[in-house]
């Protein structure tokens, strides 16, 4: 038989459950807000969702990656861009979400309300 982690269903999942910060476990240890995943009408993996407050620093340190080199040590635009991406991932919506993002950036928390307010600014005069 097919250890689970070695199922197709399961590997084709992985990337997401990672990208999310979330953790694949076994089905028979998922626990109450575990989302189990189903093929072919057997239970394959039981996913961990993350807790909010960690996953705006797992999508932090996953833009790092991306970027190759600390955040703190991209250009201007760069930062907006990333401002902007945190924003639609609802990166603000979390306590402390401006700060956090400042901190990572190297940039004041008034910075970040800066470009947020031009990124806003900019969608309204579409």
């Amino acid at each position: 038989m097919t250890q689970p982690a070695d199922h197709p269903f399961v590997q084709a999942v992985k990337p997401l459950v990672d990208a999310m910060g979330g953790q694949m476990v076994a089905p028979d240890q998922a626990q109450g807000d575990d989302v189990v995943l189903a093929w072919e009408g057997q239970d394959r993996v039981a996913v961990r969702l993350p807790h909010l407050s960690d996953s705006l620093d797992h999508i932090l340190a996953e833009l790092q990656r991306r970027h190759g080199m600390p955040l703190s040590e991209l250009d201007r635009k760069t930062k907006q861009t990333v401002v902007r991406i945190l924003e639609t991932r609802g990166a603000f919506s979390v306590r402390h979400g401006v700060e956090t993002v400042a901190s990572a950036l190297g940039v004041s928390r008034f910075t970040v309300y800066n470009y947020l307010n031009r990124e806003n600014a900019a969608k309204g005069a579409d």
